[in-house]
């Protein structure tokens, strides 16, 4: 059936769309290209990228972050195929709270995972301690070396492999399982030589999310890595950033299109195994788990709850002592460290940034994708293609080279106004702007392509205009799957830390900042009972989100089924 010719409010529209995407996002992923393009002392127009590459910190750092990555990704696989394979092919009595639980690292912040697993495996480790498994008094904590550093981002991008897979299984025919069972194959067997070979595409796609991850992680290296003196990419520009300022442009600009690139090539890697790859399935009736052994669950919990909670209640316990080495008792447990936080103004300034940036950003998000999502059903061209692909970018490649985009975009004042926003909150929304609009788009989009077309139709030949027809036929729609994408960037950029560290000033902190400054400055229980206070609010949002579940379009919410 041919589209609807196009009317003068929907060209206005698109225009618009455009310029807000060539503003936020567009301009500065040209502007980053263009400085890591410039000529360097001697004049050469690649002369300054050379030199950079070139240089001991540079390959150390390149060294640094494949190695960290490529353990973490290890992690991640063996932990998230595990879990899924437990979790899809057994029948658990527990399933939706094993699910919440195993993708808690997905929803807990970066800074706050890193500073959790420093509590809970120090030298004062109030778990471990007690039970004489912490490290001897005086001694490092074994987190603060490489393998440390893969372990904790293992951990945290666990989730990612465990949904990849998890999406697999639950397509897996029931008959290939059966036959194999009537063939006398042992289970074991049955999962390592018949689902597992069916599910490997997806194991592979998984695992190249994780390590597009791993490579522009920058909360775990920081909090382990720089006591480690371990540099990786993401640490280095953030280090040349803080020491040489803007002066150092042009050399963290070719640092951040390593990253972009080795980005790059790993979603070209993943998007040729879903394509490519992937093994088609003969149609037929899901596979039906078979009940599992109490002794099985119980392992599989215990499991479960060191990877997410015991390290939160490490946390937890930090943040309820006067300091750190003081032993962990009834008499020595207080809230006098909340107490602390809340009356620091710095703090209280964070939180009410945090509030304020991750809510405007929230609904300005949600204003932008509805008529995306509308011009997306109705007007299938190029443009909106494109469109999407640029949208999609600043989501897929490391924080840190949008935050650098922005600073190389916004630090000369702007045209026509003569004023900066660097160093303002403006720069933070911009870029937390296009950053999670993908976000909300995606649940956005999945509800409008399950709208009925012939009503916006029959609305149009009834005369109504373009912005009546978005709010009164088209909004009621796809309401719920637009408030659940503003809740995911409501959670997520509550305690962003990645664009925040390189874009804040005095007077605009947030909270992931304020975390980690407050474990840089050797204040370690005040860093607790600030990242504990965030997750409780991260975790009321997914309470939140949860209990509207129900009227969401399948996907929109990764921990329910």
């Amino acid at each position: 059936m041919r589209q609807p010719r196009a009317s003068g409010g929907e060209h206005l529209l698109v225009s618009l769309l455009v310029l807000y995407v060539a503003i936020t996002t567009l301009w500065p992923l040209v502007r980053l290209f263009a400085s890591a393009f410039q000529p360097g002392e001697d004049g050469a127009a690649l002369g300054l990228m050379l030199s950079t590459l070139a240089s001991r910190s540079t390959l150390r750092a390149l060294s640094s972050t494949l190695q960290t990555s490529l353990l973490s990704v290890a992690v991640s696989t063996l932990l998230g195929v595990a879990l899924a394979f437990a979790v899809s092919l057994l029948k658990l009595r527990t399933r939706a709270a094993l699910t919440f639980l195993i993708l808690m690292p997905l929803i807990i912040p970066s800074q706050t995972m890193a500073l959790a697993w420093i509590e809970l495996t120090g030298a004062q480790s109030p778990i471990l301690k007690p039970l004489g498994l912490a490290p001897p008094p005086g001694t490092t904590n074994p987190l603060y070396s490489m393998g440390g550093i893969a372990f904790v981002m293992g951990i945290e991008h666990m989730p990612l492999v465990f949904i990849a897979v998890r999406a697999a299984l639950r397509a897996l025919p029931a008959d290939l399982v059966e036959a194999a069972r009537i063939l006398g194959i042992p289970p074991a067997r049955i999962g390592r030589c018949i689902v597992l070979p069916i599910v490997m595409p997806s194991v592979l796609a998984g695992s190249l999310i994780a390590f597009t991850a791993a490579i522009g992680n920058f909360g775990v290296p920081a909090l382990l890595g720089i006591p480690g003196r371990i540099s990786v990419l993401t640490t280095l520009i953030y280090q040349r950033l803080n020491g040489f300022g803007p002066a150092a442009a042009g050399q963290v600009a070719t640092l951040a299109l390593v990253l972009a690139l080795m980005a790059a090539l790993a979603i070209l890697a993943r998007n040729l195994v879903t394509t490519r790859v992937a093994v088609p399935l003969p149609a037929g009736a899901p596979f039906v788990p078979r009940r599992s052994a109490p002794l099985t669950e119980a392992l599989l919990w215990l499991v479960v709850l060191v990877l997410s909670l015991v390290p939160l209640a490490a946390l937890t316990m930090t943040a309820l002592l006067p300091a750190i080495g003081v032993a962990f008792r009834p008499d020595t447990a207080n809230l006098d460290q909340f107490r602390a936080v809340l009356d620091n103004q710095t703090v209280r300034r964070a939180f009410g940034n945090s509030l304020m940036l991750a809510t405007l950003t929230a609904a300005i998000c949600v204003l932008v994708a509805v008529p995306l999502a509308f011009l997306g059903v109705r007007r299938k061209n190029r443009l909106l293609r494109l469109l999407d692909m640029v949208i999609e970018a600043p989501w897929v490649v490391p924080g840190t080279v949008v935050a650098l985009g922005m600073i190389l975009a916004f630090l000369k004042p702007l045209p026509l106004i003569g004023v900066s926003i660097y160093g303002t909150s403006a720069i933070l929304v911009i870029a937390y702007l296009a950053r999670f609009l993908p976000l909300v788009l995606r649940p956005v989009a999945a509800a409008a392509h399950s709208t009925d077309p012939s009503l916006d139709e029959a609305a149009r030949v009834a005369g109504a205009g373009l912005p009546r027809r978005i709010l009164s036929i088209f909004l009621p729609g796809i309401l719920p799957a637009a408030t659940a994408g503003a809740i995911l960037v409501v959670m997520t950029a509550l305690n962003e830390l990645t664009l925040s560290a390189l874009l804040w000033s005095s007077g605009h902190e947030t909270i992931g900042v304020m975390v980690f400054a407050l474990q840089y400055e050797g204040n370690s229980t005040s860093a607790a009972a600030v990242a504990v206070l965030s997750t409780l609010m991260v975790l009321a949002l997914a309470a939140i989100a949860t209990l509207a579940g129900r009227r969401l379009p399948k996907g929109t919410l990764p921990w329910m089924d």
